[in-house]
Formats: C-alpha cells, sequence, structure tokens
C-alpha cells in the first residue's frame, strides 16, 4: 500500500512536476469563508485560487485528479458546485461541515457527478460524525487537524494523535468502510516531529491520503522551475523509500513509534505553552 498524496497549487508548470513525480491529486482551493478569522495569527496557506484555475488545470494534468476545495456549506453552495464541476474537477472537498444536514445537501448537490470528500475539521462533525457515514454516498474522509485542533482548543494540532482521537476517527471510518486520511507530511527528516513518524502512524492507523505540506516543497520562497522539479523529485523519491521500508517493521516498532510521538509532542505542547507565557 502507498499513501495517496495531495498537493495545493494553482500554478500549472509546478502541477505538472508534482504529477510527474507521482503526486495522486493536485489541489485547487476556493476556500475563503471565515478561513481568515479562525487562522489570523497563525503561519497557514490561505490561497487565492479562482475557478478559472481549475479550467487552466484541467487542461494539463493527465495523470492526477484535479479536487477542489470549496466554500464550507452555504447559501451559494450549490452555484459554486455548478461552476466547479462545469470547470473540470474531478473531485469536490467540503470543509467545515458541522451537521449530517449540511453533508447530505452538499451530497445531493453533487449528485454524484464527480467523487467527493469530506474535510472532518470541527468539533461538531466529530460529534455527528456516524450519522454522517450512515450515508452511502459518503466516499472518503480527510481528517483537517488544523481546525480541528483549533476546534477543540487545543495547542498543536498534533496533539489529536497523540490523544487518541485521530485513531478513534480512523476506526469509525474502518468500521462504516470508508477511505480515509488525515493532516500534513512535510518533507523525510525534517521538523521538531519527524515526518518519518507521522508517516509510521499513517500505516498504524490504516490512514491511506496525506497532504503534503508546504514545507515539503515551499515554492513561496524557492521560485526557480528547475530547482523546484530538483526539490520535489528528491522528496518523493525519499519519501516513497520510506513507505516501502515500513513493510519491514514489526508491530513493536509500531508501538514504539506512536510512542515516540506522544514524547515528542508533549515537548512541542510544552514548549509552545512556556512562550506563550512569557
Amino acid at each position: 500500500m502507498a499513501l495517496t498524496f495531495m498537493y495545493i497549487t494553482n500554478d500549472p508548470a509546478v502541477a505538472l512536476i508534482a504529477e510527474k513525480n507521482g503526486v495522486d491529486r493536485i489541489w485547487i482551493d476556493l476556500e475563503r469563508l471565515g478561513k481568515e478569522e479562525r487562522q489570523k495569527n497563525m503561519n497557514t496557506v490561505k490561497s487565492h485560487h479562482t475557478v478559472r484555475d481549475i479550467e487552466v488545470m484541467a487542461k494539463v494534468l493527465t495523470r492526477s485528479e484535479l479536487m477542489v476545495r470549496i466554500n464550507p456549506w452555504n447559501e451559494n453552495s450549490v452555484s459554486e458546485i455548478e461552476a466547479v464541476i462545469s470547470a473540470g474537477a474531478e473531485r469536490i472537498m467540503l470543509p467545515m461541515w458541522k451537521s449530517k444536514a449540511e453533508v447530505d445537501g452538499f451530497l445531493k448537490a453533487v449528485g454524484g457527478r464527480v467523487a467527493t470528500t469530506l474535510l472532518l475539521e470541527t468539533k461538531e462533525a466529530a460529534e455527528c460524525f456516524e450519522q454522517v457515514l450512515d450515508n452511502p454516498l459518503v466516499d472518503e474522509i480527510h481528517i483537517g487537524l488544523n481546525d480541528l485542533h483549533l476546534s477543540y482548543g487545543l495547542t498543536f494540532m498534533f496533539e489529536l494523535i497523540s490523544n487518541g482521537m485521530v485513531e478513534a476517527l480512523c476506526e469509525t471510518c474502518k468500521r462504516y468502510g470508508k477511505k480515509y486520511g488525515f493532516g500534513g507530511i512535510a518533507r523525510i527528516g525534517e521538523g521538531d516531529l519527524p515526518a518519518e513518524r507521522i508517516v509510521m502512524e499513517h500505516y498504524r492507523m490504516g490512514s491511506t491520503r496525506a497532504i503534503l505540506s508546504r514545507s515539503f516543497c515551499n515554492v513561496d520562497i524557492v521560485k526557480d522551475i528547475d530547482a523546484i522539479e530538483k526539490i520535489f523529485g528528491e522528496n518523493m523519491k525519499t519519501l516513497r523509500n520510506f513507505e516501502e521500508s515500513i513493510s519491514l517493521k514489526n508491530s513493536e516498532e509500531f508501538v514504539e513509534n506512536s510512542l515516540e510521538v506522544k514524547a515528542c509532542v508533549d515537548k512541542i505542547v510544552e514548549r509552545i505553552r512556556e512562550r506563550r507565557a512569557q
């Protein structure tokens, strides 16, 4: 099993590099409503993608699936869904849903014309999760760690892994026979919480989907297209090689890794709280 990787970009040249190096989904991000308010003090990606970007991307991609995140469910959602399908979206992601009614409305509006992903990132969504999964039209779930940890008032998004919540949600998906994934992955060998430990947690919990984070190949910093191609190629090769090595690991190693993740998260949370207290 290899993870399905997603990468956010509206640049056709970068998208083609990602596709060439085995990225499974290119992600156009139209979400605007409420995002600035939720994440105003955070160094997160706030895109300025448009429906026109979908049209352009649909013409250049040949293998990677074109996924579009729309706005949270609102009075204009039906017309937005029509627009992105007409523009060439192959999959639509619904963010920030809080009720079964919102999900049912979304799935009805899509009407099975393209694939769908529900982005679970609110406490309310977690509370009505089993009711939502009862709908046979639900295709897959992605657990969004950033907004979900904010919804629960946590300090650090990976606390949702260390406190067992992500695993519980994954188990619920498994019981209902739904495909699922969570969070993002940075480049192997970097970060206070190393990406390889998170990849192992994906495998331990049966997750099959992950976002390639901005730090995996930060095109806001690296502008030269040849440099981007080199970075992307090297990072994808390293990541896929690490995935292959996981098949050689035993159950004790997965348990040990999970404990290491919890220890790393605890240290990071303590450091963040100390910094905020200063």
